[in-house]
């Protein structure tokens, strides 16, 4: 059977999901152009500068997202293994034959131009685990199906994190809240998020900011221990009234784990961060944190794009007018940091703007993804809006101060060709998958 098909649904493609892919698109390219601009190449198209080389990536992108249109949904549902073994065989080449960059081997060089596979393999860690948890059917309560879940979400991460690309590792945790739609306990998120508090408390403990009389350096870790056999003990006087009125075990046990527990956490945390952890990657914690650093400059790039954001104010600055974009106060602004210069170009209003277009984005895909009559459809679909979210929130977070400088590029608007087209892909195939929605895909 061919798998390209123009009679098989192009024409019920979701047209405003489509409007809003171009329009963040083509606004991103204008912000490339601003913050990249050099006055001795000013035309768009040179391709001997950031802006000429995204226009070519965007037109590749285009072709990309046409051609995915036109490939029939089943395509996607019996070569999802297929895609993902392909896409994690490139994350195990690029570390023996890639190309090093900023510290980290995570690209294939080819000319000028260099491919970044980590971030075509969200696209593949979504289509299988769409089609695995399709397979399973209503087992997904059952720990064998949450475990090859993990493995199936933990294995590109893994591989990308001996690159190191810590950043790109975190982005992958957007699969894990796809998880709760198809009947996650949400015990498991109230334990992540009691973990990265924990782990935040441990960081600022070990950086000696927490005192307690006698209890030396990692005085902050027995607060915490503390804490935790306090909250223990509450737990405990809940399961012996309302639970099991007769059982006074649950003390002792509840006790014992959170002590054992909370100091091997804590310990591991302090451990990672001051010996596993690059100098860059901790000294950006430390300064989201505003804890004390050794070089005076490690917050610059934060300190720089808070000021830009400052900068534009309530109307903004106007396009090409901001005097910190324009003069290149922040390092490399057309990629991670391209939000400042939106902040300072359009101001508060334009930045809510594209604020409130990427949230209006992920409600639509949501949308999209509950009106599917496939349950792959479904859960692919809530894999992209997670996606999406997860870099959203971390990439405007780390702009104002409230993540770590960690390199996530926000979808759409960073220079490079790798995210761009990564991000067209997982957006079209969806589109695809809509279009023949009333279709069960298996």
């Amino acid at each position: 059977m061919s798998k390209i098909n123009p009679h098989s649904g192009i024409g019920k493609v979701d047209r405003l999901t489509v409007v809003l892919y171009l329009f963040f698109v083509f606004f991103g390219w204008m912000t490339i152009y601003s913050t990249a601009f050099h006055i001795q190449n000013p035309s768009p198209f040179d391709l001997d500068t950031e802006y000429g080389r995204q226009f070519l990536f965007m037109i590749i992108s285009f072709g990309l997202g046409i051609f995915v249109l036109y490939v029939e949904g089943t395509f996607f549902t019996k070569f999802a293994f297929v895609i993902y073994t392909f896409f994690t065989f490139l994350l195990v080449l690029v570390l023996l034959v890639g190309k090093e960059v900023n510290g980290a081997k995570a690209w294939f060089a080819i000319g000028n131009f260099g491919i970044q596979p980590s971030e075509f393999s969200k696209v593949g860690v979504a289509l299988l685990l769409a089609k695995y948890i399709t397979d399973s059917g209503e087992q997904f309560r059952r720990w064998k199906t949450r475990i090859i879940s993990a493995i199936i979400v933990g294995v590109p991460p893994a591989l990308i994190l001996l690159q190191p690309d810590v950043g790109s590792v975190l982005t992958f945790l957007a699969f894990i809240l796809v998880m709760y739609r198809e009947g996650l306990s949400g015990n498991v998120l109230v334990i992540g998020l009691a973990a990265i508090a924990f782990g935040v408390l441990s960081i600022v403990s070990g950086a000696g900011t927490i005192n307690v009389p006698f209890a030396g350096e990692q005085s902050g870790v027995w607060l915490l221990i503390l804490i935790v056999i306090l909250l223990g003990v509450i737990s405990w006087g809940l399961v012996r009234n309302f639970i099991v009125p007769r059982n006074r075990r649950p003390l002792y046990w509840i006790v014992a784990i959170s002590v054992v527990a909370s100091s091997a956490f804590s310990y591991s945390v302090s451990y990672i961060v001051d010996n596993v952890l690059e100098r860059h990657h901790k000294e950006r914690i430390y300064v989201m944190l505003s804890l004390p650093v050794e070089r005076e400059d490690a917050a610059y790039n934060s300190e720089m794009a808070k000021i830009t954001v400052g900068s534009g104010g309530f109307f903004g600055r106007g396009f090409m007018n901001g005097p910190m974009t324009q003069n290149n106060f922040v390092p490399e602004q057309w990629t991670d940091f391209i939000f400042s210069s939106i902040a300072e170009e359009w101001g508060f209003l334009g930045s809510a703007l594209v604020i409130g277009l990427f949230t209006f984005l992920i409600v639509r895909i949501i949308l999209i993804a509950e009106r599917q009559r496939s349950k792959f459809s479904r859960v692919y679909g809530y894999c992209v809006a997670m996606v999406f979210f997860m870099h959203l929130l971390i990439n405007v977070g780390m702009v104002i101060g409230l993540a770590p400088i960690i390199g996530i590029p926000l979808p759409f608007f960073s220079y490079g060709g790798s995210s761009l087209m990564g991000f067209t892909l997982l957006l079209f195939i969806l589109l695809r998958l809509d279009a023949e929605r009333l279709n069960i895909l298996r």
